[in-house]
């Protein structure tokens, strides 16, 4: 039985096309069902429904033998210990620096709301400018607008809601998508089995392509 974890909302919709082609597709509705375990028309190929986040653990300590994650949560997971075979090209989007319109450009000292500690660190680093990092879950795009910080880091898809909160996207850190990831000793312990799921779904992206 091969595990494949992957996180519901746009990631998961993204790849129920990818994962038809190769005849997987979840026998109960992953919309309504409450289930984390899916079963799949494959009798040896269950999903793991799991939050985003959790998707590079699952796959480097083999709960889950491959894993669909965005590269901005492998970067900050410090995925070295996994395969990455291949980049899926769904659930693209940039991640980004953002701060109020009228905001004057970012120099010298600067605090920054993310929940990308590790890549937002190097990033600024990078640019030789002092970041004093200010970790956060969710809502970001409220930190300027109350004084919480200078600017943020987070993922850019249409710019909607920083348009509507007073906001503008400013740096490109890096453009994102959806990497295919598989555990170093299901590779060596399935490797005909994940080796066929991966030629599958590169026949796909070709097409695709």
């Amino acid at each position: 039985m091969l595990t494949i974890a992957v996180s519901k909302g746009r990631i998961f919709e993204d790849a129920l096309p990818l994962l038809a082609e190769a005849g997987i597709t979840p026998i109960d509705d992953p919309k309504t069902c409450r289930k984390l375990i899916l079963r799949t028309t494959r009798d040896d190929v269950q999903l793991v429904i799991i939050r985003a986040t959790d998707v590079p653990t699952f796959v480097e300590y083999g709960a889950a033998d491959m894993g669909i994650a965005g590269k901005d949560i492998l970067l900050e997971h410090g995925a070295e210990s996994l395969y990455e075979p291949l980049d899926l090209n769904i659930a693209c989007c940039r991640l980004m620096t953002a701060a109020h319109k009228d905001a004057p450009p970012i120099a010298g000292r600067v605090r920054v709301a993310t929940k990308y500690v590790k890549i937002t660190q190097r990033y600024f680093a990078g640019l030789g400018i002092q970041a004093e990092i200010i970790k956060l879950y969710g809502s970001m795009e409220l930190a300027p607008l109350v004084g919480l910080s200078d600017c943020i880091v987070d993922l850019v898809d249409t710019g909607n809601t920083l348009k509507a909160n007073d906001l503008e996207p400013r740096d490109l850190i890096m453009n994102i998508s959806s990497r295919l990831v598989v555990n170093k000793a299901a590779m060596k312990m399935k490797h005909q089995a994940i080796q066929s799921l991966l030629d599958q779904f590169e026949k796909t992206l070709a097409k695709r392509a």
